[in-house]
């Protein structure tokens, strides 16, 4: 098991220069983070016992406690994590967080926009969509090295090496990838399909992903992919859900509301050219699914990421 004791020094050393003043400021549900000096990354030394309400950003955010419990509410489920343990919470996901009376922890914030536009990501995209509450129990192949690549990137933020930014992203992506070697090599994916089919299935759908990613704001139906990929729609339904823990309707409309988001940052496109260039059939569709997924219609949205 990685080694989770921290010297009292260097807890000393993290409180002295964690820039905490101000660190989570919340304008109704919504949390800008503030990145210092054109970063698009932040990790913060912790030890508040400060309770913070629903909201949502667009960083993803790492949570690692190192003395005591630090708990997570998202989509009606409790994340209690524990030290040793981490949880990662996709961009844009609403969620609540609770402080125990005395605790500490890690909290790293990354803008992980460009690495979502690298073609290999599809294929681990489905897994990042959701919390991922990592344990030893959960994943134990890739558990220290997982753990201790977040203690390098934590170290170099804090020692603030010289090339330190680029150190923390190439560990960052080495980070996604366990997940995504993981995912494909000790995972069982397709239960009820033999072994020497599982790795012609995953290149099939990790293909699959990439086309989404690229067609998406055309008309794709269940139907027509199934086909394309040599399988009925019934089987392709259960395959696709067994890949991605998403229908295949679901994730669809999970990829056009991300494209959404950035589209809407662009003060230019009128709402109704972001819900037709994200892929949606009508500006009402494209409103109701917005609110349902962000909790605010996408005008909302657009205002309050207004600079």
């Amino acid at each position: 098991m990685a080694d989770i004791h921290i010297d009292e020094n260097y807890l000393d050393f993290y409180s002295t220069n964690s820039d905490y003043t101000g660190f989570r400021q919340l304008k109704n549900e919504q949390e800008v983070v503030e990145f210092h000096n054109a970063s698009t990354m932040r990790i913060w030394f912790n030890e508040q016992n400060i309770n913070f309400p629903q909201h949502w950003h667009s960083a993803m955010e790492i949570i690692m406690p190192v003395e005591n419990y630090y708990d997570a509410y998202i989509k009606d489920t409790l994340y209690r994590i524990m030290p040793g343990e981490v949880l990662v919470i996709p961009p844009g996901e609403v969620h609540m967080l609770s402080a125990p009376e005395n605790g500490k922890r890690f909290v790293f914030m990354f803008d992980i926009s460009s690495i979502t536009k690298m073609k290999s990501f599809s294929g681990i995209q489905p897994l990042f969509a959701q919390p991922l509450h990592i344990t030893q129990e959960a994943f134990p192949h890739i558990y220290d090295d997982v753990y201790q690549i977040l203690v390098q990137m934590r170290n170099e933020y804090f020692n603030k090496n010289e090339y330190g930014e680029l150190v923390i992203y190439s560990l960052l992506l080495n980070f996604f990838v366990k997940f995504g070697y993981n995912r494909i090599n000790t995972e069982n994916l397709f239960p009820n399909v033999r072994l020497y089919k599982q790795k012609e299935y995953v290149q099939k759908f990790n293909n699959l992903m990439d086309y989404i990613d690229e067609h998406y704001m055309e008309d794709l139906n269940l139907e027509d992919i199934a086909e394309s990929i040599g399988f009925s729609k019934f089987h392709f339904s259960r395959l696709f859900k067994q890949y991605t823990n998403f229908t295949f309707c679901d994730y669809l409309c999970y990829r056009r509301i991300k494209v959404a988001e950035e589209l809407l940052a662009k003060p230019d496109l009128s709402i109704t050219e972001v819900a037709l260039q994200a892929g949606f059939p009508s500006i009402s569709t494209f409103n109701r699914l917005f609110k349902q997924h962000k909790n605010c219609t996408p005008s909302e949205y657009r205002s309050k990421n207004r600079v």
